[in-house]
């Protein structure tokens, strides 16, 4: 072989000098020969230093010829890896000047030991240590260093990084690794740059598929990066400058890599992206929404990981990416809200900048979002609750009230799931408990929503997490006694309404049960069907739960041994233990076929989680009853739990009396009934009160097996049934009647002393006495029916009811507390509240007592309270005794053999109390009627008088009737569905055959004396609407053809109750063309052929015979008709229509003359007439409920001079008003106080019972309007939002005064959202008054922050309240001065 050419030494002959012993080393010779020489040859070099001049000049031919191709091509790897180590030997020795000149040359030796650096791979290798050596040579020395000289070098430390990356591994020690970084830092710091092909072999190093592949390259690369990060970080910014910001991808292969790459080098060290990050925010501004996704991700690691301190080094960056919360691209809102977890937990410092953006998000529209909301805060709040804020978790419990059912369950379980790990297991102290102590409160009044899916998730998360089943019973009790002593009112409601709910399934599984045991018939299947329909009601999706049950049912009835396992669960008996050995048979029972999913299966658990009872048996009531022993004697830890003692153990009797309702054959133990007698004796009389319910709900074995707790109670009960509290008293003659034998015995000792102790001189005493007799009386009527009925002529009527022996308080005020009610009026309303027992006890009207009684409490409704008309009683207690009489009423008609005696009158006078002057009075009444219509106790007839709610002034008023309305019409709806019997009985439960009822009521009201006067019209048929809109709801079964032709039928008949009053008549008449003027209106399938012909209730109409009497005439005018139509206005520029004439197709515009007459009148009317009255309604709010009005009102002007009311004044329409004088319903034209002094609580003037009146022409605009003045170019730029303004009522200012009166426009919407005034100011302009309209029911709110003075400013009946008896110079209203500007009238108007 021949040698080329080598590089001649700079003296000498060339002949190459070998080490002493070293013989020539040729190709001749074999390969082992070479490598047995070339050891030697490493060893001299080994041993030579750089200060060897000599030896270094004698083997420089030797170090030439090396570095032959016979050498670096030599396929041998040990000659290589020989030859290798004596090239870096070389290095070594001669640096800094290496002995090869040739450029070529350099390059080929260099990437020839590049190459054997790969021997490194191998630890196990017996050349290992020769591969360090080498490794350790070149880095001591620095040799690659050589190679910046060369124009190509970056190839050579291109293939040297990527052979390092490639053979580092786990067995490497730390020498090698060291060696290596020496090597490649060396490279990168001591060199002008680095290339990008150099950088990608080390960033793709850094790339997740790579780093997976490789930790060990992964971890070099790291460490190369942190030591060079000065150096190589211009080089970083460059890369991502190209990609990010140029879009040069093609720069490099790992650009579709960038994301992962700049998370990983943040990671390593955050200087190494210190000129990226604004390319970031540039990034984060991308109109690409897959763009944005991207750079929210990594950025979202970036600021969340645990270390960062991106957020505070670069607040530009954070405050953009913040931004993104908001973004219009879901993914990235919804990588937003996924990053505040990690960020929340990582660092608790910035969830002040991220509440605000969650919060926005806690309302997006996007259901997920919504979700991932509720899981970040509450993922953070279960690792430390110090890391979610107050604001945060108000954002959970907000959710738990969404739209969606998978956001209202995370919110619900999350919160559960705090609950239970802070304030069960107290796992970071009282502190956090006491921070989310609203919790329980909040997840039971979800118990509240209509929605069984919700109600379902409130027991679930009640069994499992408030009071987990899963504990003994001990600790299970202490927790629920605890518990209930702490919840607030309407979570107490709640529990025992979720308590009561499973009794009731209970019950309906025991029913259906029972029907199984009966032999097979038609009715019984009927009557099974029914209680499988009534089942599913209360189960998740009705439609299948219907069909699982039917299932369910067939199962039972073909397997026996399935009945009796379900019998014992159901049973009274049943402890809590059996109960989940018995759930878990029946699952088992039903399981076979296994499916992976079995949704029959999994409704059978919803059901038999309802009924089981996990909690109460006899065992948990002992332990119950131990707490509350404790309790009493002091032992317990009440103060630790947070409860005062008084507190536990009232809370505690309460919880053990809801639980006798529903458990009562669990209380059934001497120690229970002996820790109940000792409550008995205490001095809290709501304890007592308990204790004797208890009794009376689970003593009925008491007589028969525990005479010694029998003989104890009897007395204890006497007692408390003469001298103890009228609750008292009233659960104690219940008791004794519900489990002695010898009731008539303890009645009659109780009854005799008390009849003959009666003295209406001393009211104080009498109250208790009373109610023990009233109940005595309805329980035992036969028993003591001649006494009672001497006590009740003799003393309840004549000498209690028809004296006034006190005087009452006259503070003007229409309601009081019960403190300050005066005893001799609490002594009368039990004593109206007797008479009413003892004729429910009766049953019977053979005496004709029934008949005197009414007359007697419509005297009463009639004297507004003040039976003898001496003027004693006080306003407030009026009210109580008003009250008294109309829920009497209303009693007794829930007993058929009175309520056929009821006359038309009486119930018009009943029904008129829901309009009573006194809001409490409205409030209770409304309450009463609409618990005992709901329960169908009373008759359909009675559903009519919510129609009068329509004229309430206080908006919530409104709300609340209409609510009753749809729950009663909603009831007696699904009763008709689920009773095929009902259908015999549609008269008196369809709700649609309350509309003549409604009619008659309307026809008779006090205030409708001027049928054909628009104003009164306009309140007759909101009455109207305020029924009708709820019924006609859906047409179901042509329902609105069947109202209509229900009222025509009423058109052809007389009013029963004055037949030959022709005016009467006409009003019956006029009231039902407003009715078929707003069915038409309102429905457009009304004039379809009724299904069936209506049947009109004969108490109030007289059908006539049809050859004999047609009535077909129309009683409403054109003009009237037009005037009644609601709705919305053709769109238009309505803020103009006062500089021009507002033109509606088909319509005509009206306007008002005032006289000066009419002026004066009605100025005369409003400041004096009514104030006689001095009456005043309750007010809207719970703040100003408070203040009533006083009897002698006094009204301050702007000059601060007080102007007594008249009190001699009186208008002419008093004289035309109904002949039934009744409180604070005057006729429209009388005087009426302004629905201000309702809000407010004093009177200015009299007001109308439950009425606003309409503003007197003259009065001052309310302070509450708000006033724009607008030009007429700004009217027409706002005139394409003006017209999405969905007005109900347009005032328009009269051409000869200034006068607003309205004109009702519309279509078929029936809503308004404002009321608008226009008037012009002295130059011209518009001035605005826009009125928050009450029709919507929601924007109280709204209204109470656009009017801080506590007033809204319109009111149903569309006038502005506040006006009457003010100032014509501009009275103080609500606390303002307003003053109308003069308006001047011009001509285009």
């Amino acid at each position: 072989m021949e040698f080329p050419q080598q590089q001649k030494p700079a003296a000498g002959d060339g002949k190459i000098t070998y080490p002493p012993g070293v013989k020539e080393i040729t190709d001749k010779i074999s390969n082992d020969e070479v490598v047995k020489r070339l050891k030697m040859v490493v060893k001299t070099y080994m041993d030579m230093d750089q200060d060897s001049e000599e030896e270094k000049q004698q083997y420089l031919a030797l170090a030439l010829h090396l570095a032959s191709e016979f050498f670096l091509r030599n396929p041998n790897k040990d000659v290589r890896l020989l030859v290798a180590c004596c090239l870096a030997d070389i290095f070594r020795i001669y640096a800094p000047e290496a002995p090869y000149t040739s450029h070529d040359k350099l390059k080929d030796i260099f990437l020839f030991i590049t190459r054997q650096l790969k021997g490194l791979e191998d630890t196990k290798s017996p050349q290992f240590n020769r591969y360090f050596y080498l490794l350790e040579n070149l880095a001591w020395v620095k040799s690659y260093n050589i190679c910046f000289e060369l124009e190509d070098c970056n190839e050579i430390f291109i293939q040297l990084f990527k052979t390092l990356f490639s053979v580092i591994n786990n067995s490497h020690n730390q020498k090698v690794q060291m060696h290596m970084m020496d090597l490649m830092s060396s490279i990168i710091m001591e060199g002008d740059g680095v290339t990008q092909e150099l950088l990608d072999t080390i960033l793709i190093n850094l790339i997740p598929a790579h780093k997976n592949l490789n930790k060990q390259a992964y971890d070099l690369a790291k460490t190369l990066l942190k030591r060079t990060v000065q150096t190589i970080e211009t080089c970083i910014a460059n890369f991502f400058n190209q990609v990010l910001v140029m879009g040069k991808s093609s720069v490099s292969d790992l650009s579709e890599h960038v994301f992962d790459l700049i998370q990983e080098l943040f990671a390593i060290d955050p200087m190494l992206l210190t000129s990226v990050m604004p390319q970031l925010e540039f990034k984060l501004k991308s109109n690409d929404g897959e763009e944005r996704l991207a750079v929210v991700r990594l950025l979202a690691k970036l600021f969340g990981a645990k270390d960062s301190e991106l957020a505070s080094q670069n607040r530009p960056l954070w405050q953009c990416f913040l931004g993104r919360f908001n973004d219009i691209h879901v993914p990235v809102r919804l990588e937003c809200v996924k990053f505040a977890s990690h960020c929340l937990m990582n660092h608790p410092d910035l969830a002040r900048d991220l509440t605000e953006y969650l919060k926005v998000r806690s309302h997006d529209p996007e259901e997920a979002i919504r979700h991932d909301v509720i899981v970040t805060i509450i993922n953070a709040g279960k690792k430390d609750l110090n890391l979610v804020n107050d604001q945060l978790l108000g954002f959970v419990r907000e959710r738990t009230l969404d739209k969606r059912w998978r956001v209202r369950k995370e919110a619900m379980m999350g919160l559960a799931q705090l609950y239970k790990k802070y304030c069960l297991h107290h796992e970071a102290g009282k502190e956090s408990a006491q921070k989310i102590s609203w919790i329980k409160d909040k997840l039971l009044h979800i118990y509240y929503q209509n929605s069984i899916d919700d109600k379902l998730l409130v027991e679930k998360i009640f069994a499992q997490y408030m009071v987990p089943h899963s504990l003994d019973t001990e600790e299970k009790m202490k927790c629920l006694y605890y518990l209930y002593a702490c919840l607030d009112t309407n979570a107490v409601k709640a529990l025992n309404e979720m308590w009561k709910c499973q009794n009731m399934l209970r019950s309906l599984v025991k029913e259906l049960l029972d029907l199984h045991k009966l032999p097979v018939s038609e009715a019984n299947n009927t009557a099974m069907f029914g209680k499988l329909m009534s089942i599913a009601k209360n189960l998740p999706d009705a439609g299948k739960a219907q069909d699982f049950m039917k299932k369910f049912n067939q199962v039972l009835g073909e397997d026996e041994k399935l009945r009796v396992q379900l019998e014992m669960l159901i049973s009274p008996t049943c402890s809590c233990k059996q109960a989940e050995i018995c759930v878990r048979e029946i699952t088992r029972k039903l399981t076979f076929p296994k499916q992976p999913t079995n949704p029959f299966l999994e409704m059978v658990k919803f059901l038999l989680e309802r009924i089981a009872p996990v909690h109460i048996d006899s065992e948990a009531i002992s332990a119950l009853v131990k707490l509350l022993n404790k309790s009493i004697e002091g032992t317990a830890d009440d103060d630790e739990e947070g409860v005062t003692p008084d507190t536990a153990i009232r809370s505690g009797l309460e919880l053990l009396k809801v639980l006798s309702f529903t458990h009562p054959t669990a209380f059934h133990s001497a120690e229970t009934y002996e820790s109940l007698l000792q409550c008995l004796k205490m001095e809290d009389e709501k304890v007592a009160e308990a204790a004797i319910q208890i009794f009376r709900n689970t003593g009925q074995k008491i007589e028969t097996e525990l005479q010694q707790i029998r003989s104890t109670l009897i007395p204890i009960l006497h007692q408390k049934a003469k001298r103890g509290t009228p609750h008292q008293a009233k659960q104690a003659v219940h008791c004794i009647h519900a489990i002695f034998n010898n009731k008539e015995v303890q009645l009659a000792q109780i009854f005799e002393p008390l009849s003959r102790s009666l003295n209406a001189d001393v009211p104080e005493q009498l109250i208790t006495p009373l109610v023990s007799l009233g109940h005595i009386s309805m329980l035992a009527p036969d028993q003591f029916a001649s006494p009672m009925k001497s006590i009740v002529a003799n003393f309840i009527v004549k000498d209690l009811l028809m004296n006034d022996r006190s005087v009452g308080n006259k503070n003007g005020k229409l309601w009081t507390t019960d403190e300050e009610v005066s005893p001799e009026v609490l002594a009368k309303v039990q004593a109206i509240k007797l008479l009413v027992r003892w004729l429910l006890g009766m049953k019977n009207n053979q005496s004709k007592s029934a008949n005197s009684t009414l007359r007697l409490l419509s005297a009463m409704l009639v004297s507004e309270g003040d039976l003898t008309e001496q003027k004693k009683i006080s306003k407030s207690d009026m009210s109580r005794l008003r009250l008294a009489a109309g829920g009497a009423i209303m009693k007794l008609a829930q007993e058929p053999c009175y309520h056929d005696i009821i006359t038309p009158e009486q119930f018009q006078l009943c029904g008129l109390v829901i309009n009573d002057e006194c809001y409490q009075v409205r409030q209770i009444f409304a309450q009463k009627l609409h618990l005992a219509l709901v329960k169908l106790m009373l008759p359909l007839e009675y559903l009519a008088v919510f129609a009068l709610c329509a004229k309430d002034p206080v908006k919530e008023r409104r709300a609340h009737a209409r609510q009753c309305l749809l729950k009663n019409i909603s009831v007696r709806r699904e009763y008709i569905k689920q009773n095929p019997l009902a259908q015999e009985k549609l008269v008196s439960l369809l709700p649609e055959y309350v509309v003549p009822y409604m009619i008659h009521l309307l026809a008779h009201d006090p205030d409708f004396t001027k049928p054909h006067e628009y104003e009164q019209l306009k309140d007759i048929k909101e009455c109207l609407w305020f029924m009708l809109e709820v019924l006609m709801t859906k047409n179901e079964n042509n329902s609105h053809a069947f109202l209509r032709k229900m009222v025509e039928n009423i058109k052809q008949t007389k009013d029963a109750q004055c037949p030959e009053d022709a005016k009467a008549n006409e009003k019956l008449y006029i009231v039902c063309d407003v009715a078929l003027f707003v069915i038409a209106n309102k429905s457009t399938a009304c004039h379809l052929d009724s299904p069936k012909d209506p049947v009109l209730p004969s108490k109030f109409f007289i059908i006539q015979d049809k050859q004999d009497f047609k009535n077909d005439k129309e009683y409403l005018t054109t003009e009237m008709r037009q005037m009644l139509l609601t709705g919305k206005p053709k769109p238009a520029p309505v803020l103009g229509a006062v500089n021009k004439t507002l033109t509606v197709p088909g319509r005509r515009i009206f306007t008002k003359t005032t006289t000066a007459s009419d002026t004066a009148s009605n100025t005369s009317t409003n400041s004096s007439s009514a104030i006689n009255k001095n009456s005043n309604a309750a007010t809207e709010s719970s703040e100003s409920r408070a203040q009533e009005n006083n009897e002698n009102p006094v009204i301050k002007n702007d000059e601060g001079k007080k102007d007594e009311p008249s009190q001699n004044a009186t208008t002419d329409a008093e004289t035309e008003a109904s002949p039934v004088k009744r409180r604070g319903r005057q006729p429209k034209t009388a005087a009426a106080a302004p629905a201000a002094a309702e809000k407010e609580g004093t009177a200015g003037t009299a007001t109308g019972r439950g009425r606003k009146r309409a503003a007197d022409a003259n009065s001052n605009p309310s302070a509450d309007s708000i006033n724009i003045k607008m030009s007429k170019q700004q009217q027409q730029n706002d005139e394409g939002t003006k017209r999405q303004i969905d007005l109900q009522r347009w005032p328009f200012v009269s051409r000869e005064s200034v006068k607003v009166i309205e004109w009702e426009s519309g279509e078929e919407t029936g809503r308004a959202v404002g009321t608008f005034a226009l008037f012009l100011d002295s130059e011209g302009n518009t001035e605005l008054e826009l009125e928050s309209s009450p029709e919507a029911i929601n924007c109280g709110r709204e209204d109470k922050e656009r009017y801080p003075q506590g007033d809204t400013k319109s009111t149903r009946r569309g006038a502005p309240s506040g006006r009457q008896g003010e100032s014509n110079s501009g009275d103080k209203a609500g606390g303002l001065a307003v003053k109308r500007k003069p308006v001047k009238v011009k001509s285009r108007l």
